[in-house]
């Protein structure tokens, strides 16, 4: 290799698409993430609530793995928020293994404000890259989100125990 090409060459991870979505999934998280703790939430807890804030109730794996939280982890966070009042735990119906959780009234109402400034905080990022690129930036992230997910549940994915995620 020339001295030139070697000059030119840069490092693996500044072309490296889990890199490079992890880099900016971090600073852009981090950004937010001073809004949440200065509003007396934790990085969990706001994941919790804007996960459930209108949706559907959903077992404790499926919460896990759209919060990118640890099971074990997340359990603690929601006896947390639940004497808190802000979720509650739901009996599945046909089965008993499994425990749904639901946002409450009270964690609507702590939540709702975060989102409104989340929803400002992600137009002030995608901004300036047009409203046709952010949603197709989005559409992309999602199809790969779906592409991928099937890999991770069935534990093909590569991931570390001491792995942080944003």
């Amino acid at each position: 290799m020339s001295k030139a090409a070697k000059a030119h060459k840069r490092p693996f991870v500044d072309d490296y698409l889990p890199a490079l979505l992890a880099q900016a999934s971090h600073l852009i998280s981090g950004e937010f993430h001073r809004t949440v703790t200065s509003k007396g939430f934790t990085i969990s807890e706001w994941r919790v609530l804007a996960t459930l804030a209108g949706a559907e109730p959903m077992s404790i794996g499926s919460l896990a793995r759209r919060t990118v939280l640890k099971q074990p982890t997340l359990t603690r966070v929601l006896d947390r928020m639940e004497s808190r009042g802000h979720i509650k735990r739901i009996p599945h119906d046909t089965d008993r293994r499994i425990t749904l959780i639901s946002i409450t009234a009270a964690g609507e109402r702590q939540v709702a404000g975060l989102i409104d400034l989340a929803l400002v905080h992600e137009h002030r990022v995608l901004e300036p890259f047009g409203l046709a690129r952010s949603a197709e930036l989005k559409a992309t992230l999602k199809q790969m989100i779906e592409l991928h997910k099937n890999l991770a549940e069935e534990g093909g994915a590569f991931a570390s125990d001491d792995e942080e995620l944003p």
